[in-house]
C-alpha cells in the first residue's frame, strides 16, 4: 500500500484545525454553538491523533497548546496566583509502579516505604478557582489556559454548594480553594435536549454572560485542593479535605486514604464497577502523596506535579485489520512501526494508525500485514494494536521481515548493547545519528524551533518541512540566515508574514543556556537534564569547552546525570557535524548565562561535595540545599573544596584525596547542622 503524501496530510490537518477554530470561537466567544458536542469533541480528538501519528504536525490553535481554552473576550482574563497545571496519567499497574519508584529514587527511600496516598475519584466536570479574604468569597476563576482565567464569579455565585463565607476555625487570611463544578447525571435528564452530555452543560452554564440563566441550572461543586494559601498550617491531605468540610464545602464522599500499590488497583477495579450507580461521571482516579511536607519536597516537572497522577478507568478497544506497516524515523534515529489499519471508531474518534511501538514487539506478538487485530485507545494516548486473531489468519500471510537499513538514508541500523541490563535494547537505530541522516536532520531542526526548545512563531514543523525542501535550510544555523527575499516570492508569503517571521526569529536569538542545550537536541538530555547541566557549568564558554578539554567527568557528580547521559554527551562532541553546529550557532545566537543564586545566605563562601549514599534525603535535593542557602557544589576533590559531606559507603578514593589535603570531612548531620546555625 503507497504511503499517504504528506502535503495531503497536512491539507486534512489544516482543513480541521480551521474547523475546531471556527467552532471553538462560535461556542466559548460567541455563544452560539455551530455542531452537536460530540461532533466538536470528535474532531479535537483527531486534530490529537494526527499530531500524534505524524509529528510534522503543529499549529498554535491545536487543541494540545494549552491545558484548557483561550479565556472569551466576554469575560475579563486574570492570572492564577498559583497555575492550575494537568496531571500525569496512569492506565495500568506498570505505569503506577514506574510512578512510585521515580517517588521513592527522588526522596532517597526503600522500596519497602510505604507511601500513603488520598486516591480521588476524577470528576468529569469543569475546574474553577474561588479567591477568598478573610473567609469571604472574592472572585472565581475558570482553568482557563492554566495560567489565566476568567472572571466567572457571577456565575459561580449561583451555586449553592459554594460557601459565600466560610465557618469554623482555622481559616486563612487568603487562599484559592480549587474544585470541580458539574451536574448530576439524574438533573442532566432534564437538560438533556438543549446539552451533549453533563460536562458540556457544566461548561456552558457557566459561561453565561447572564447569571440569572446560569442560576437556573443545577450546577453542583466539590472541592479537592487549595492553589495558595496564607496563614494556614495544615500537614496532609486528608486533613485538608475534613477541613475543606467544616468550612462549608462538599467533598468527594469516595475519597480513601490507601497505602501500596495493588490496593490502589483494588480499589480502582471496584470503583469501575460503581460507576454506573454515581450519580455524577468520574473518569478516573487522582493519587496525592498526602503528606503535604513530601509533596512540597518531590515539586514540580514541566507542567505537572511529582506527588501526583491520574489512573485513567479502562479504555476502549476494537477489531481493525493491517493494511501496511509503516516505518517513522525519529529524531534519536529510533525506528518505530505503525500500523496503517482499516479506520475504526474508538470511544467516538476514528482510528486509522496504531503503534507497533517496536521490533521485538512486531516478532513477540507475531503480528503481520493482513492480520486481523484488537487495537486499544487508552485516554489521549496513541491506539496500540495488543492482540492478534490468529484464528482469523490466512495460510499465505508472511511475517513481517524489519528493515535492516534506515529507510530515510539507507545506512545500518543497529540495537545498542544496555550494560545494565545485559540485553540489546528493543529500539532499532540508524547510525547517522547526526546530520547525515535527512529524516534525522529534519526532526532535529524541527525540535530547535519546538515550542519547549527556541519556540519561534511562525517556524513551525510544515514550515520547517517546507523551507527544507526548498532548500534554504539544512542545519539548525541556517533559521538565522534565511533568504528572506526567496521566501516573500513563495505561494502564501506576503511582506509582513515575513516581516514577521524574520522579527520573531531575530527575537529568539537570546537564549537561556538551559533552553539552548535542550534545543540542540542531545539524547537522553530532556528539560531537567538540560537545567541541571546548565546550574553546574553555570556559563556556556565551560559547555562548549567540554568537548575541547574533554571535561565530561566534571558532569558525573550531578544527581540525574549518569554513564547514559555522559555517552551520549560526550558521543554528540565526537560528531564533527555537531561540532560545526556548536560552532556556528555560537556565532548566530547570545546565550544567556545562568542567573546566581542569592549570596546573603548561611553556606556563603562555602563549597560542598557529596560522597556516599544519603538517609531520607536524594542528592538532587541536598545540592539544591546548598544551592538555596548561597553554597557551591564542586564535581572535584581539590584545594577549592570545603567540606566533603559523607553518607552511607562513601567512595574511599574521593575520602582519601580529602584527607591528604586537609579538606574538613563532615557527616550528613553534621551538614544539616550548619543549616540550622543562624546569622548573629
Amino acid at each position: 500500500m503507497k504511503n499517504k503524501h504528506p502535503l495531503k496530510i497536512k491539507k486534512n490537518y489544516f482543513k480541521k484545525i480551521k474547523m475546531f477554530k471556527k467552532y471553538n470561537e462560535a461556542y466559548y466567544d460567541k455563544s452560539n454553538p455551530l455542531v452537536s458536542d460530540s461532533v466538536f469533541d470528535i474532531l479535537k480528538r483527531e486534530i490529537l491523533d494526527l499530531e500524534k501519528k505524524y509529528e510534522f504536525l503543529k499549529s498554535k490553535d491545536s487543541p494540545s497548546i494549552s491545558t484548557g481554552y483561550k479565556p472569551s473576550k466576554y469575560f475579563k482574563k486574570v492570572k492564577h496566583k498559583t497555575p492550575m497545571l494537568s496531571l500525569s496519567n496512569a492506565f495500568d499497574k506498570i505505569d503506577l509502579l514506574n510512578f512510585e519508584k521515580k517517588i521513592l529514587n527522588f526522596l532517597s527511600l526503600e522500596n519497602n516505604n510505604i507511601i500513603e496516598y488520598s486516591a480521588e475519584p476524577k470528576i468529569d466536570g469543569i475546574s474553577a478557582s474561588l479567591y477568598y479574604k478573610n473567609g469571604k468569597f472574592i472572585q472565581g476563576l475558570s482553568r482557563g489556559d492554566g495560567v489565566e482565567g476568567e472572571d466567572i464569579t457571577v456565575n459561580l455565585n449561583t451555586i449553592s454548594d459554594i460557601p459565600k463565607n466560610l465557618k469554623g476555625s482555622n481559616i486563612p487570611n487568603e487562599i484559592d480553594i480549587r474544585g470541580e463544578v458539574f451536574i448530576k447525571n439524574s438533573d442532566f435528564k432534564k437538560l438533556s435536549d438543549k446539552f451533549a452530555n453533563p460536562r458540556n452543560a457544566a461548561s456552558g452554564s457557566l459561561r453565561q454572560k447572564n447569571p440569572e440563566k446560569t442560576k437556573e441550572i443545577p450546577l453542583k461543586f466539590i472541592a479537592y485542593t487549595f492553589g495558595f494559601a496564607k496563614n494556614f498550617n495544615v500537614l496532609k491531605q486528608s486533613h485538608f479535605l475534613e477541613i475543606l468540610k467544616n468550612w462549608g464545602f462538599k467533598v468527594n464522599k469516595f475519597n480513601k486514604l490507601i497505602k501500596g500499590i495493588d490496593n490502589l488497583i483494588k480499589n480502582h477495579s471496584e470503583l469501575e464497577a460503581k460507576r454506573k450507580e454515581i450519580d455524577f461521571d468520574i473518569d478516573g482516579i487522582v493519587y496525592k502523596i498526602n503528606n503535604f511536607d513530601i509533596q512540597k519536597r518531590l515539586g514540580f516537572v514541566a507542567n505537572a506535579p511529582r506527588w501526583a497522577i491520574a489512573h485513567k478507568f479502562s479504555s476502549d478497544k476494537s477489531i481493525s485489520e493491517i493494511l501496511n506497516i509503516e516505518i517513522q524515523v525519529g529524531r534519536t534515529g529510533a525506528l518505530t512501526p505503525v500500523a496503517k489499519i482499516k479506520p475504526i471508531n474508538i470511544g467516538g474518534v476514528l482510528v486509522s494508525n496504531a503503534t507497533l511501538h517496536n521490533e521485538d514487539e512486531i516478532q513477540r506478538k507475531d503480528i503481520r500485514i493482513g492480520d486481523v487485530v484488537t487495537v486499544e485507545r487508552a485516554g489521549d494516548v496513541i491506539p496500540r494494536v495488543i492482540s492478534v486473531d490468529l484464528k482469523k489468519r490466512y495460510k499465505d500471510l508472511k511475517k513481517f521481515v524489519f528493515p535492516k537499513k534506515c529507510p530515510s538514508c539507507g545506512a545500518s541500523t543497529i540495537k545498542e548493547f544496555n550494560k545494565t541490563t545485559k540485553k540489546f535494547d528493543a529500539v532499532r537505530r540508524c547510525i547517522n545519528n547526526s546530520y547525515d541522516c535527512e529524516k534525522i536532520a529534519i526532526e532535529k531542526i524541527k525540535h530547535f524551533v519546538s515550542k519547549e526548545a527556541l519556540n519561534i512563531e511562525g517556524l513551525g514543523k510544515k514550515i520547517v518541512e517546507n523551507f527544507w525542501e526548498l532548500k534554504l535550510i539544512r542545519y539548525p544555523q541556517d533559521i538565522f540566515n534565511l533568504d528572506y527575499k526567496k521566501i516573500s516570492e513563495l505561494e502564501g508569503w506576503g511582506k509582513l508574514s515575513v516581516a514577521n517571521l524574520k522579527y520573531s526569529i531575530e527575537q529568539k536569538k537570546n537564549i537561556t543556556l538551559s533552553k539552548f542545550i535542550y534545543s540542540i537536541g542531545i539524547r537522553h538530555i530532556g528539560q531537567e537534564n538540560a537545567k541541571l547541566i546548565s546550574k553546574t557549568l553555570k556559563n556556556a564558554k565551560d559547555f562548549f569547552e567540554l568537548g575541547k578539554n574533554n571535561n565530561f567527568d566534571d558532569l558525573l557528580n550531578i544527581d540525574g546525570i549518569g554513564d547514559t547521559q555522559i555517552k551520549s554527551i560526550k558521543e554528540f562532541f565526537s560528531q564533527k557535524k555537531n561540532m560545526f553546529v556548536l560552532e556556528k550557532l555560537k556565532a548566530s545566537l547570545n546565550i544567556i548565562n545562568e542567573k546566581e543564586i542569592s549570596k546573603n545566605g548561611i553556606l556563603r563562601e562555602k563549597t560542598f561535595m557529596f560522597t556516599g549514599k544519603l538517609a531520607g534525603i536524594s542528592r538532587a535535593e541536598a545540592k539544591s540545599l546548598v544551592e538555596k542557602n548561597s553554597g557551591k557544589i564542586v564535581s572535584n576533590v581539590s584545594q577549592k573544596l570545603n567540606f566533603l559531606i559523607t553518607g552511607i559507603k562513601p567512595t574511599s578514593r574521593k575520602v582519601n584525596e580529602a584527607k591528604i589535603l586537609n579538606i574538613k570531612i563532615i557527616s550528613q548531620s553534621e551538614f544539616l547542622k550548619m543549616l540550622d546555625t543562624k546569622d548573629s
